[in-house]
């Protein structure tokens, strides 16, 4: 994807008494997303949004709209939009660099959304001093300014000519993993399930390149749309069959390429096995028998 030819932030990025003039560009971009509107099912036409006073029913006007922070059940504080904005920090547009550190030592749960960060023309020669001194000595830089009418932390890293600058969200935004996962009973995998288990992650092990994956949803709505337009229904898909305990050992051991045991090996009783016993008695015989007539 092209950087996009404007800039969403403008502003410094300085590291000890170095500053170099840089400018924050989108690094994702959703313009190539299937979009819907709302559309009224009876008539086609689309469906227009509209504030309306939840006790009046009456429509409200942009101008008369504020925001109100809940107290309890219909009570609220309200603050205009000009006391809302009092509360954006001031900004020198200066993302201050306040340690370097490796990037794992940041939980990839902390990241929010990258950027492209490039030089000025004017700073070119202080911004590649930065990505060169970090990529020497394999580190990431942590800064702060105010972005998008936020106090923001910023994670640098640099990444081929330039530098990617991630948005990180703050601690309280986290929810824990220890809250998270609390329900997950403690089972302890070992034996042959464990050691086929490594054997198939061993196999699978690659390299990530993002050409290699698709969006299948994108692509399945794009089918759905034109099946619909040409009057054709989509088939059901059905749901995986998930793997139930007693059945984990087999699917690991068909996910490694082992073979099933053969039938033959099986113990054979009944009216089979007396068969089969039949069988050999007449085959081993046979020899004697042509010996004789010999």
């Amino acid at each position: 994807m092209a950087v996009a030819a404007r800039a969403l932030w403008k502003g410094y990025v300085r590291f000890g008494e170095v500053t170099a003039p840089v400018a924050l560009y989108t690094a994702t971009s959703t313009s190539e997303r299937i979009s819907f509107h709302t559309v009224n099912k009876e008539t086609g036409n689309r469906v227009r949004r509209e504030f309306v006073d939840s006790a009046t029913g009456k429509p409200v006007e942009k101008e008369d709209q504020v925001k109100g922070y809940e107290l309890d059940n219909d009570r609220y504080v309200v603050l205009d939009p000009e006391e809302v904005a009092s509360a954006v920090p001031e900004s020198d547009k200066t993302l201050r660099v306040q340690a370097f550190i490796t990037c794992d030592d940041i939980e990839k749960v902390y990241f929010d959304k990258p950027y492209y960060l490039t030089p000025d023309k004017m700073g070119t020669e202080a911004y590649a001093l930065l990505r060169d001194g970090m990529q020497k000595k394999n580190v990431a830089a942590i800064a702060q300014t105010v972005l998008f009418r936020r106090m923001r932390t910023v994670l640098l890293r640099a990444h081929d000519k330039g530098l990617i600058a991630t948005t990180l969200n703050f601690d309280y935004e986290v929810r824990s993993a220890k809250e998270a996962f609390k329900d997950i009973p403690d089972i302890k995998i070992e034996g042959e399930m464990l050691e086929l288990a490594k054997h198939i992650i061993g196999t699978k092990k690659g390299t990530f390149s993002a050409d290699e994956f698709d969006d299948r949803y994108e692509a399945a709505l794009a089918e759905l749309i034109k099946a619909k337009l040409e009057g054709k229904a989509l088939p059901k898909r059905a749901a995986p069959k998930v793997s139930k305990a007693n059945d984990l050992l087999e699917a690991l051991r068909q996910s490694a390429g082992m073979k099933k045991p053969p039938a033959a090996s099986k113990k054979r009783t009944g009216k089979a096995a007396a068969a089969e016993g039949k069988k050999k008695a007449a085959e081993e015989g046979a020899p004697a028998q042509r010996r004789r007539a010999g």
